[in-house]
Formats: C-alpha cells, structure tokens, sequence
C-alpha cells in the first residue's frame, strides 16, 4: 500500500487508481476478537444478511484497517460509518456524529481504527476527494475482553443499531428491502479480505 499514496501532485491521481466506488458506503468497523469492539463490523453484518440494497450502495467490512480503507470510501458520496464509541457514557447509550463533528470526535480517540479513519478523511480531504455527507453512529461498549461474541447487552442493541442505520439511509433516499429469510453472510466487499490478497 505505500507506494499508492505517494507524495506532492501525484498522490491524487494515485488515489484514482484504487477506486471502489459506490455513492454510499455503509462501513463497518472494530476489532471483532474484542467482545463489543467488534460491534461496527456486526452491525454491518447485520444490515447485509437482512436486507437487500440497491445498486450504488456498497456495505464494508472495514475491521481493523486503517489508511487502507481508503480505497474502499474514495468517490463515495455519502459514509455511513457504525463503530463501537467509548464515549464514557453509560454502556449501551448510543452515539451520532455528523460531517465536522466526526472529526473531532476521531481527534480524541487512540485506538488504531480510530486513529486510521480520521487519517482517511484528512487524507481525502487534503487531496481534493472529500467525502460530502459522513455520518457515524455507535454504542457504548459493555465489555472489552477478549471474546468473538458480542456481550448480551450489546448483541440486544443490535436490531436498534441497524434500525438507526436504515433511518439515516432513508434520509439519504435509500430504502432497502428486507429479505424474506436472513441469509448467510456475504459482504459486498470484504477490505481486510481484499488488502491481504492484495485487490
């Protein structure tokens, strides 16, 4: 990946090269081997066994990555991010952040994510693709251990987690329709899956 953002002039045309585009992006992210820290990534997954969406919107499992993702959001109109937030409130309140005030909601966290998506939109931002709408939305973690499962006070939020996704992408005139039957799991880009096999 680091010879594709490469320094002065050049580095917006390289970011050209490594389009996924899509006019909104759903994207999911967290450390999924965290208990509730994975809460992002299984909303996504959520949203994606339940329902169907339109051409144009792509859902991504953005898992741990950093700058990488930023070939995955590059060109997309709107970015819906859903992540885990310790915003020190109490476990379970949820959180919205809209285009400024994502900024600086990133600027105070440490977390490598975290950290990689704020470095994303600067990214983006400096080199003349910025994204036009970014929302993130998110809970409060219960628990932080090591585990694949989401906590049950977690995984109880989920259904209103991807209920507040679909409310914000109906704002956007999104409307996607619910699958008769839940099916197995199968993003429409999978960006941990895509960097190690080099896409």
């Amino acid at each position: 990946m680091a010879d594709v953002f490469g320094n002065g002039t050049n580095a917006g045309r390289r970011i050209d090269h490594v389009l996924h585009p899509a006019e909104v992006t759903i994207l999911g992210v967290g450390n999924v081997i965290l208990s509730d820290e994975g809460f992002g990534v299984r909303t996504a997954e959520y949203l994606d066994a339940h329902y169907d969406f339109p051409e144009g919107v792509q859902i991504v499992d953005g898992g741990t990555l950093g700058i990488e993702l930023t070939q995955y959001v590059t060109g997309t109109d709107k970015l819906l991010i859903i992540d885990s937030i310790n915003g020190g409130a109490e476990p379970g309140t949820l959180f919205r952040f809209h285009n400024d005030a994502v900024m600086e909601h990133f600027q105070e966290k440490i977390s490598a994510h975290e950290v990689g998506i704020q470095d994303v939109l600067a990214l983006l931002t400096v080199t003349g693709h910025k994204i036009p709408e970014v929302v993130v939305i998110g809970a409060q973690p219960y628990d932080l251990s090591a585990g694949v499962g989401l906590s049950d006070g977690m995984a109880r939020l989920l259904p209103h987690m991807a209920e507040q996704a679909l409310a914000e992408l109906r704002s956007w005139g999104i409307v996607p329709k619910e699958k008769d039957a839940a099916e197995p799991l199968d993003f429409h880009v999978v960006a941990e899956e895509a960097v190690r096999e080099g896409r």
